[in-house]
């Protein structure tokens, strides 16, 4: 089998290595708990006294799924688990290598923490590490942009496509007999065809029915979200998609609080502050807002920093014809909001606008960055193919900046509209002290950078000001209003056109962390404030036999 192939090649190069004086050598343990610090434990429950028996039993399947896609996206991301851990003695750097699936750290610019392993390859272990851009770029090889192929050398040299279904042929036959059982316990009929499809999707690489069947589900309390879903590993190119998974029970009263929004859509759409060409598409008129409750992460999306909102399918055509399910965590969403939110604005806000930091304006601007990836255009107006495409490895920064800016766009025009209730002023504050949080991650990943472009753009723009005696920010209201009018426009465009230089360009003028602002997030590990959330979690964790 390719996979296991590739261990034993990993395990052969560290042998080499040690021979060679070049293993990794371990650092101290102060090193590594410092280390640790930016990250604070979050025990992951939810309350399942509403369950049925058979769905309690269908948990630890759902779970056991999460596990091996949790070994596929190791080695994609780094390829050498085995070989790296057996090196080290230190046990807080083997803990910092699992929390990262790697020696670099995830919230420091992917910055090494083990010597001698070196930079970490752009395109992760999707490519050949010796590939170039103008050799992939040459090469005549069906599949090298799937999603769901690994690109290696056969016996020639020569560059080809493994899909991913052969590549973990044995692991993901695995994965799909766990969801066939489930989907044998399931009394939801919904979310029997889901599992089913989705079985036979990770044994094929078609993914496209299982995407429409988990967009028609609606009366499911469990739900599972795993596969090859997000591109954001891959920052070479951001074509290939990286395993993971969550494991959900949707809170039935919040998600229906949230319905409503949905159907908002088309006319937020005609809204968006850009000539009518760039916002030609009709969103689908299927999307959905839920509340969840997460109770296990696992692959890309446990790696680093823990998403707390996710909105998918990613495929284009079933956006078109469904659209998408914006599915809020609102468990992992409240651990930073109280663990992190508010201690940085403590620290960071001035002190008379600290009054406007709350968890629901939290919830809405994190719900409403979500659903502002399902407006804008999906395919360029010059038949430069989708804007996915089109931007290759900047697509994804660019787009989570769209989102991030018609988030806040969308709850100022519903507030206008008597749709969103509360103080305007509320979600502003939250969503600049969501970016001094959100920035802490670093200024490599696509959320890193479209944080970056957003604060620098803002600065520019004169939307806060920062007080030199207090090191505080201030929000200036109007001004912020405009710098987010003029940002998403500038988005909306470059999207539009598909404008590969022109977002190139957006990213390495805007895409850094200042020397200034640097020194207020250094404050911040200064008072212990922690960066992130790792998860104690697991079938034990909820209660639940195995």
């Amino acid at each position: 089998m390719v996979f296991i192939a590739g261990i034993f090649a990993a395990c052969e190069q560290t042998k080499q290595a040690r021979e060679a004086g070049t293993t990794p050598a371990p650092q101290d343990n102060s090193v590594y708990n410092a280390l640790h610090n930016k990250y604070t434990t979050v025990k992951l429950t939810a309350d399942l006294t509403s369950l049925s028996d058979r769905q309690k039993q269908m948990i630890p399947l759902l779970i056991e799924v999460g596990k091996i896609m949790d070994e596929l996206f190791w080695y994609e991301a780094y390829g050498k688990r085995d070989s790296l851990l057996g090196a080290l003695t230190n046990d807080g750097a083997k803990r910092f290598v699992m929390i990262n699936y790697g020696p670099w750290d995830r919230l420091a610019n992917n910055k090494p923490f083990i010597e001698g392993v070196g930079d970490k390859p752009a395109g992760a272990n999707f490519y050949p590490e010796d590939m170039t851009r103008e050799e992939f770029e040459s090469a005549e090889v069906e599949g090298k942009t799937s999603l769901y192929t690994f690109i290696r050398r056969d016996d020639t040299g020569s560059l080809i496509a493994i899909p991913y279904h052969e590549m973990f042929k044995d692991q993901v036959s695995r994965a799909a007999e766990l969801l066939r059982e489930a989907a044998r316990l399931a009394e939801n009929a919904e979310l029997k065809k889901y599992l089913e499809l989705r079985a036979e999707a990770l044994l094929t690489d078609e993914y496209y029915e299982s995407d429409m069947a988990w967009m028609d589900m609606k009366t499911n309390q469990l739900d599972i979200i795993t596969g090859p879903i997000e591109t954001y590993e891959d920052q070479l190119y951001g074509y290939k998609a990286a395993h993971e998974t969550y494991v959900l029970v949707k809170d039935m009263k919040w998600s229906e609080r949230l319905e409503k929004y949905a159907t908002l859509l088309p006319g937020l759409q005609r809204g968006l502050p850009v000539p009518e060409v760039y916002k030609r598409e009709e969103p689908g008129t299927d999307s959905q807002l839920a509340a969840f409750d997460v109770i296990y992460y696992a692959g890309d999306c446990n790696s680093g920093s823990k998403t707390i909102a996710v909105n998918l399918p990613n495929d284009e055509e079933v956006q078109l014809k469904k659209g998408t399910r914006r599915s809020q965590l609102k468990n992992a969403m409240r651990a930073k909001f109280d663990k992190i939110l508010v201690p940085i604005a403590g620290e960071l806000i001035a002190e008379e606008q600290r009054r406007h930091i709350t968890f629901d304006a939290f919830f809405a601007n994190t719900m409403f960055h979500e659903v502002a990836h399902g407006l804008g255009i999906k395919n360029t107006i010059n038949k430069k193919g989708t804007v996915r495409e089109a931007l290759k490895d900047n697509a994804s920064a660019l787009e989570e900046g769209k989102a991030d800016v018609l988030g806040l766009y969308m709850i100022t025009r519903l507030h206008e509209q008597g749709e969103i209730q509360g103080e305007l002023m509320d979600y502003y504050t939250t969503f600049m002290a969501s970016i001094f949080r959100s920035v802490r991650f670093g200024a490599s990943s696509a959320h890193g950078k479209a944080n970056m472009i957003r604060f620098n753009f803002f600065k520019e723009q004169g939307a806060f000001a920062r007080d030199a005696e207090t090191g505080t920010y201030t929000i200036d209201f109007e001004k912020m209003q405009a710098a987010m009018n003029a940002l998403s426009e500038k988005i909306l465009i470059l999207q539009g056109e598909g404008d590969y230089e022109g977002v190139s360009t957006l990213v390495a003028e805007k895409a850094m962390i200042q020397p200034e602002l640097q020194n207020d997030l250094d404050r911040l590990a200064d008072k212990g404030i922690p960066v992130d959330i790792v998860f104690e979690q697991g079938v034990g964790v909820l209660g639940l036999q195995q």
